[in-house]
């Protein structure tokens, strides 16, 4: 389960277009600007440990493997930025494989957990193996901060090494509704949902805060490939809307064959439908999408984009730049001179910094204050920023 070097996984599957902001002439200006108090992974460079290693945990292969590679990257970039210019500390950084499956997840973290080197852990990417795991860390005291886990409910376990570096689905919930009616001037919307832990809780944020508006729901199922019911459902109740709650490896052919049967509702996707996989194989369908994402645009992080390019070979995808940051924060504490997960956990706790994509100072919960969320559309057959909502 674990692979043998970063380098080696990474070369791997870098070959992929995970899609980034050029061709956006819509709002690049109105994305973030780096501030100018962003922390830099690479520190003032005199930093000096020995044997202090992180790891990711999550998805690097099976259905929605993006996702996760996305964060593992600019975790990657991170850490070989750091190392490059801190002689003194080299960090190093080990990978594990949970391929985003809940039932395989526990036997994957707790490998992770045996290695005592291991001092903090960026993940887990999906909120159902997050559930899964949590109970986990919180024995080992072993920090995790996830990039991308939104569920809200994750939030209420009790956890002290748990950590969330973006919104949750509290945030995106009635930012998509918002978004929906105000932006796309919907009357009439169909809430979609799978029956992952993600999709059942962020499909009820959206109905509720759709109240009335949300005429007509259904639900699918990981892995299914067929959506002729719930498309015909759908073309007879003429929705002017279509959310979908899940991920792109179903919400792909959903769109495919939405657009087949000629419904002409507007598709709206959330974070776990994000990704250039979702634009390569929804086809045609894809023109027209848009999607809602508590991650932020990196169009005007020009030193990181130029960075990933040419250290991961492709371009930054959703939630690589909260991947970075993350990763950022742990690399911080080790050049603090912390050798163990006591320490980190404690410095993780009463972190205060600005990020490239956010301020990160967490409460007792593990949440932050500072939760934007962006809405995106497909142009030109790349996924660009619309706009914060």
């Amino acid at each position: 389960m674990l692979a043998a070097a970063a380098s080696v996984a990474l070369t791997a599957c870098a070959a992929r277009d995970q899609g980034g902001s050029s061709g956006n002439t819509n709002s690049s200006a109105a994305a973030p600007q780096q501030a100018a108090n962003a922390a830099d992974p690479k520190g003032d460079g005199k930093a000096q440990c020995s044997g202090a290693t992180m790891a990711y945990i999550g998805t690097i292969n099976g259905a929605n493997a993006a996702l996760g590679q996305n964060i593992l990257y600019g975790v990657d970039l991170a850490v070989k930025q750091h190392n490059t210019a801190n002689p003194g500390c080299q960090v190093q950084l080990k990978q594990f494989d949970s391929e985003g499956k809940p039932d395989k997840a526990p036997g994957v973290v707790s490998q992770a957990i045996s290695e005592a080197s291991i001092l903090g852990v960026i993940g887990l990417p999906f909120s159902g193996e997050s559930k899964a795991t949590g109970d986990l860390f919180e024995q080992a005291k072993l920090v995790h901060i996830t990039p991308s886990a939104t569920n809200p409910a994750l939030a209420d376990h009790g956890w002290k090494t748990f950590f969330r570096g973006m919104g949750n689905d509290s945030v995106q919930g009635p930012a998509a509704a918002k978004f929906i009616t105000e932006k796309l001037q919907a009357k009439k919307v169909c809430v979609i949902e799978d029956d992952s832990e993600y999709g059942t809780g962020l499909g009820a944020q959206v109905k509720q805060a759709l109240g009335a508006k949300a005429a007509c729901s259904d639900k699918v199922k990981t892995g299914q490939t067929d959506f002729s019911a719930v498309v015909n459902k759908i073309a007879s109740e003429k929705p002017d809307a279509i959310f979908y709650a899940g991920y792109y490896n179903e919400g792909a052919p959903f769109a495919q064959q939405l657009n087949d049967k000629g419904v002409t509702a507007k598709f709206v996707g959330p974070d776990g439908v994000k990704d250039q996989e979702f634009v390569k194989n929804a086809g045609s369908a894809a023109s027209s999408a848009y999607f809602t994402c508590p991650c932020v645009p990196e169009d005007n992080f020009k030193e990181f984009t130029a960075a990933y390019k040419q250290i991961e070979g492709h371009d930054p995808g959703t939630y690589s730049p909260e991947g970075y940051d993350a990763a950022t924060v742990l690399l911080k504490g080790i050049d603090k001179g912390i050798k163990d997960r006591a320490g980190l956990l404690d410095f993780v706790k009463n972190y205060d910094g600005q990020g490239l994509t956010k301020k990160f100072k967490w409460n007792d919960k593990g949440e932050l204050s500072d939760v934007p969320v962006w809405s995106y559309k497909v142009e030109n057959g790349k996924i660009v920023n619309n706009g914060q909502i």
